[in-house]
């Protein structure tokens, strides 16, 4: 059956993993319009020839430039988008405040949960975002978001997470359960390499330089050993990780994606310290044939398969680290093997597990919804915003 549905995203302005999702949920849904707070101007390729409605927080001065300091109005942004109806479903993609788009009581939201907010319930991590003179400002505000965003939460109808530690995080910041539906990795484009690998063995680092990405871990474990290791990124931290950077570590900035594909084919491991929410970048790495080191926490615990495509370290310190290289030279894990393990996070496994996820809970509100009725009738011909009075 056909359905009418509207997705809602953050916003649009760079291509990245949460917007990887929302592309895969657009071609789920073709006809399905896109509600965000601001978009890029002009729109990433995959949102042109789309209808995207914005809120008015798009006309505010260089909002698709600086709009992450536009977060203390994100809430009021949200609200005046206005209320959607005549629609069977709503999407919502959510690492920040998507989840709080005002849905008529007649309409499910499924919210896709890449995290709760992580500038609200994580703020250490998230800090280097705001200028120095406003981090005291911005650490009360998110105190206040804290509780606006527990209070939006309880108006989600259904919870879906990207790993299994979003889930936990979401069952402890919002009291809600959420099943678990890892995001879309194109295994296709992302394939091992059909030659040899390089002579000379390399390991690899791919993500933001910033403090919870760990980088700095990877920089420190390499200083004691005689491996190369590759470091793809940029971030604030930058400055101070090639200063301190031993010759073995080379720093190559930001890459084109065919240039990644080459550099996880012939990596020995890719090195991922952090605690992250799913980690795109393993199973990308894993779908390329190349096994992943990474810390035993957050999304590695999905992905990683200690001993089959890759190893785990229990504590994020730079000894734990080496030793897991050294482990990995002399490890010969087939790479048909490894890559095989990520045919779960297929973008045709993602689509197909929503759409389930999203006629069950279609049928379970029209069954027995606690507000409102369902609405009647086959799936309707249009949706609507209805703006405030």
């Amino acid at each position: 059956m056909a359905r009418a549905v509207v997705v809602a995203h953050d916003w649009t302005i760079k291509y990245a993993g949460s917007e990887r999702v929302v592309e895969q949920l657009l071609e789920l849904y073709p006809d399905a319009p896109l509600i965000t707070s601001v978009a890029a101007d002009p729109p990433l390729p995959f949102l042109q020839n789309r209808q995207v409605r914005k809120s008015p927080l798009q006309r505010a001065p260089r909002a698709s430039k600086n709009y992450e300091y536009y977060l203390p109005v994100m809430p009021l942004a949200w609200r005046m988008v206005g209320q959607v109806s005549e629609v069977d479903a709503v999407v919502s993609s959510s690492h920040a405040c998507a989840h709080a788009i005002r849905v008529h009581p007649h309409v499910p939201q499924l919210n896709y949960c890449h995290t709760p907010m992580r500038y609200a319930w994580d703020f250490e991590s998230e800090k280097h975002r705001f200028p120095v003179g406003s981090r005291s400002l911005a650490k009360q505000l998110m105190r206040a978001f804290r509780r606006w965003d527990r209070r939006k939460a309880q108006t989600v109808t259904k919870y879906v997470a990207n790993s299994s530690a979003v889930a936990t995080r979401i069952e402890k910041f919002y009291g809600r359960a959420a099943s678990v539906i890892h995001p879309p990795v194109d295994v296709d484009y992302f394939s091992p390499t059909t030659g040899s690998k390089i002579h000379e063995p390399y390991f690899l680092y791919v993500g933001r330089l910033v403090s919870y990405k760990r980088a700095d871990l990877a920089v420190e474990a390499f200083a004691d050993l005689p491996y190369r290791l590759v470091v793809v990124g940029e971030g604030h931290l930058s400055a101070r990780l090639r200063a301190t950077a031993t010759p073995n570590v080379s720093f190559r900035g930001g890459v084109s994606k065919s240039e990644l594909r080459e550099l996880y084919r012939h990596a020995t491991a890719l090195v991922f310290p952090a605690d992250e929410d799913f980690g795109i970048t393993m199973a990308e790495a894993i779908a390329c044939g190349t096994p992943v080191i990474s810390l035993a926490r957050g999304g590695a615990l999905d992905i990683v398969e200690p001993g089959q495509n890759g190893w785990l370290m229990e504590r994020p310190t730079s000894s734990a680290l080496a030793h897991l290289a050294r482990v990995a030279v002399e490890s010969s894990l087939p790479a048909t093997e490894v890559s095989s393990s990520s045919q779960r996070f297929a973008p045709a496994v993602f689509k197909e597990k929503m759409a389930a996820a999203v006629e069950e809970m279609i049928a379970g509100y029209r069954r027995g919804a606690s507000i409102g009725a369902p609405r009647s009738g086959g799936p309707p011909a249009r949706w609507e915003v209805q703006a405030d009075a």
